[in-house]
């Protein structure tokens, strides 16, 4: 089909503008399962169309966001039904034979107005007309009788031209409704009352209906049509009209049935506050239960809601057991056994069928006219919703008259998008959507409080339109569809847009309830989670919309770091890079911390650095600054540096002084000064983790006994504490002490690391793993250990943690020293004498001459906390219990 709009958009006739239509064959498979369904409901011996008592299956629903594509679905059922070469080939065939008139009616074009009623019961009337070509008794004598009533002087033909419901059978109806009061007249031996009134005829036809006469009965049997057409004819009397049409169709010859499919679109337009419309509408889908109903609205369709009691005339699951809430939390799969899930979210377009349809929508000489990389730019921006592709081609079009269109040109929103969001909220959820537009996802109290209300209800209404999404499992389960975020934040052109003030007052009060919310769950009950969350949330807030009042986030900016867990907080890149604002200082001071495991320790020095230098930190985070980068200084072997930073924190005294001394503890064992840092053990505490400090120093030394049980002890401490960083670190640490002397258990307490160590985002203690493993095959005939160890350099050098080059020699100065591989270690001491000429770290090439049992080049400088021959004699020792521990020959 050709896309009209596009084809008249340009001069150029030498590109297809075509109506694309992307997949959905999901949708599809429900209109086809529903239908196979109904057919064989109304095809039971129990079905009466006169049983008003029975629930309706009758209905399937379709809702979505404006501009999902609903009415372009409906569009598209209508056609397959029409004819089957029309329907999508991807669609499939259907199982049925029988005849399915489909008839759309598009409610967007009747307002919310009773009398728009008729405008339904005559389409659906003259497609009727149209498909069948006989009358309809009952029903056409008292649509006459209520024509008359309601339109006196006014011709029904005259009436079907001048509101436009004109077609090819436009003229049928009328001629229709004559020969089926004639046909009446006739059954009633009164062929004079063919001409007359229509009060006459059908005073005469009840009368003859009272009266039980057969050839009455059978051209207007139903056990209701005396009655019915006893009532003013009045627009509720024409809304059971509509029993009297399903009646009628019930009576058709075999050869001449048919099954209307009812396609009513648009179905949020029939709201209005006492659900008038709506009401008639209802009755419509109930009292045709030989007809099948599809509907599509912007909201699930309540009727199943038991609240809605007095307002509808059939309401509950009892009634509508399709339409019912699922009471499950995820959805189930289908079955035919049961009417459940007739309610059916349409949701967005996947990036494939997304580039489908733009590729598709415009073509020139067989190809897509719009290029790949401005579809795919279109792609992203639209993040599925069909609307929005739909207006960028249009964009595209406009942009082409005068310059070629470039990715950028489509990095944008559109008015039009928003207008179509907000023409059905009211001024409360308008304000809402602005408000949680602020928010990554919300829960109630979120939402209410950033809006500044005092009451959920707006928020509980916004939640249940199709624009915001629900995961029932998330820690906050609702969020706005992005498309609609981005047009929401970038709306210049809507009456009541908010200001920029009107933006700052909801993002501090946003900030102000993420920081109540995480400050009152922690006083309860600590969550890691909501923590993360909060922080991801609030820095992007804060940053944002330059905020003050930081003092919760200082506050989860130090439980956040305590547990070395990093996860990544992962905020959008600024726009202005460079921090202006104490917020902008405070986010890129946390994402370089949380980044530090994924980047190169040198960009973490430089990111703080940066930040330190532009004086805007608070005091408090001005310490945390100084001791990360302190850290990355001595990772990047950075002695002297790692020093003075380590100090600078101490002498502050603040919150990270513990961590801080414990830090110059490190520097002095790495420096070689091991009884320095064994005095410094009883001063650190848990906080400045001590065991962790007295097991490097033992391990150093080849105790592996004191070491094992100060890892060990440290690791119960991060359990008691619920430190779950820590607890990973001491047994990555534990498993590094019995690599040496014990395989088996090395390779036990390797397997649980990797276990605690998963989803912390811990690389270095990750790399410091596969060292261990290394250490734990050490000596073992093929094992690769040498093309491992260059592997690990590989990933070292990626990460940016210098120092663990060291670790990786020390393991396979220990593999050539207990296979006695003499010129292979000596190479390896030279490596490790290269990596520790800055200082750090020079007790490894000792340890690797003591393995080997050879003697120092040169007197050492290194301050064991026992004497250098109980440390040498140490460690051969584990040299020669490994040779021991290996097969025989190897």
């Amino acid at each position: 089909m050709a896309d009209l709009r596009a084809l008249f958009s340009s001069n150029n006739p030498s590109f297809d503008a075509t109506e694309a239509f992307t997949n959905r064959e999901h949708q599809w498979a429900l209109v086809a399962a529903a239908l196979e369904e109904h057919l064989r409901h109304t095809a039971g011996h129990g079905f009466n169309v006169e049983d008003l008592e029975a629930p309706r299956t009758n209905v399937l629903v379709f809702h979505g966001v404006g501009g999902v594509g609903k009415s372009t679905l409906l569009r598209k059922i209508e056609a397959a039904l029409t004819g089957a070469e029309h329907r999508p080939a991807q669609w499939g065939a259907p199982t049925w034979t029988q005849q399915f008139l489909p008839i759309r009616i598009d409610l967007s074009r009747s307002a919310s107005t009773g009398s728009d009623f008729e405008r339904v019961i005559l389409t659906i009337r003259l497609a009727l007309a149209g498909a069948l070509g006989r009358t309809l008794p009952s029903f056409d004598v008292a649509l006459r009788h209520y024509w008359e009533a309601v339109h006196p002087g006014e011709p029904l033909d005259e009436y079907v031209r001048r509101t436009g419901l004109t077609g090819r059978f436009a003229e049928m109806l009328p001629q229709q409704l004559q020969a089926g009061v004639g046909e009446v007249a006739a059954a009633l031996q009164l062929p004079g009352l063919a001409g007359s009134a229509a009060q006459q005829l059908t005073s005469a036809l009840v009368s003859a209906l009272r009266e039980r006469q057969a050839r009455a009965q059978a051209l207007a049997g139903a056990v209701r049509t005396a009655a019915l057409l006893e009532a003013t004819p009045d627009l509720e009397a024409l809304s059971y009209y509509s029993h009297l049409l399903a009646w009628d169709l019930s009576r058709l010859p075999a050869k001449k049935r048919v099954v209307p499919v009812v396609l009513l679109d648009t179905f949020e337009d029939t709201g209005d506050r006492h659900r008038d419309f709506e009401r008639l509408l209802q009755r419509l889908v109930w009292l045709m239960p030989n007809a099948f109903f599809v509907i599509s609205g912007r909201s699930r369709l309540p009727w199943a809601d038991p609240a809605l009691h007095g307002q509808l005339d059939w309401t509950g699951p009892a009634a509508w057991p399709g339409l019912a809430a699922s009471t499950a939390a995820v959805p189930q799969p289908r079955t035919t056994a049961a009417p459940s899930g007739r309610q059916h979210l349409i949701g967005d377009l996947s990036p494939e069928d997304c580039d489908a349809h733009l590729a598709r929508r415009l073509v020139q000489d067989g190809q897509p006219l719009i290029s790949a990389d401005i579809r795919a730019a279109i792609t992203a921006r639209s993040h599925g919703l069909p609307l929005h592709l739909d207006l960028a081609v249009s964009r595209f079009l406009e942009i082409r008259r005068t310059r070629t269109p470039t990715p950028a040109d489509f990095d944008c929103t559109f008015p039009a998008l928003l207008a179509r969001t907000l023409s059905d909220l009211t001024p409360d959820e308008r304000h809402l959507l602005r408000s949680v537009a602020l928010l990554d996802a919300f829960d109630l109290d979120l939402a209410t409080r950033t809006a500044g209300l005092t009451h959920q209800a707006p928020a509980r209404r916004l939640t249940e339109r199709p624009l915001i999404s629900e995961n029932p499992y998330a820690l906050w389960p609702y969020h706005l569809h992005r498309a609609i975020r981005s047009a929401v934040r970038d709306d210049t052109h809507s009456d009541d847009r908010w200001t920029d003030a009107d933006w700052h007052q909801a993002a501090t009060r946003a900030l102000a309830a993420l920081g109540d919310q995480w400050t009152d769950t922690t006083a309860h009950a600590p969550s890691r989670m909501l923590l993360v969350a909060c922080l991801r949330q609030g820095l992007r807030l804060a940053r944002d919309h330059h905020l003050t009042g930081l003092d919760w986030l200082i506050e989860a900016a130090f439980v956040y770091t305590d547990d070395s867990v990093w996860e990544p907080l992962a905020l959008p890149t600024p726009v202005d890079p460079a921090p202006d604002t104490p917020a902008d200082a405070v986010a890129e001071l946390l994402t370089a911390i949380a980044r530090r495991q994924r980047e190169h320790r040198q960009h973490t020095a430089d990111r703080l650095t940066a930040v330190l230098d532009t004086g805007l930190l608070p005091p408090e985070l001005t310490e945390m600054a100084l001791y990360y980068r302190a850290k990355a200084h001595k990772d990047l072997g950075q002695g002297a540096a790692a020093r003075a930073g380590m100090r600078q924190v101490a002498d502050i005294g603040g919150r990270l002084a513990p961590k801080a001394r414990r830090g110059q503890a490190n520097l002095a064992r790495l420096a070689g000064d091991f009884p320095t840092a064994l005095a410094a053990v009883p001063t650190l505490g848990w906080k400045g983790r001590h065991h962790r400090v007295l097991g490097d120093i033992h391990w150093s030394h080849a105790d592996t006994a004191q070491a094992v049980a100060a890892f060990e002890a440290g690791r119960a401490e991060a359990e008691h504490h619920g430190a779950a960083g820590e607890r990973a670190m001491m047994q990555v640490r534990l498993a590094l002490a019995m690599s040496f002397t014990d395989p088996v258990r090395a390779g036990e307490e390797l397997a649980l690391a990797h276990q605690l160590l998963d989803g912390l985002d811990q690389r270095s203690n990750t790399l410091l793993a596969m060292v261990v493993a290394l250490i734990k095959d050490a000596g073992s005939p093929g094992t690769g250990i040498t093309d491992r160890a260059q592997g690990l350099h590989a990933d070292i050098n990626s990460a940016g943690l210098p120092f663990l080059h060291r670790f990786v020699e020390l393991a396979v100065a220990f593999h050539h020293a207990v296979r006695e591989e003499d010129r292979d270690l000596a190479a390896t001491i030279d490596r490790l004498h290269t990596l520790t000429a800055a200082g750090d770290f020079a007790y490894f090439c000792d340890i690797a001459h003591f393995m080997a049992a050879l003697p120092l080049p040169e007197p050492s400088t290194i301050r064991w906390t026992t004497s250098e021959d109980d440390v040498r004699t140490a460690w051969r020792g584990l040299v020669q219990a490994r040779q021991e521990h290996l097969p025989a020959g190897n």
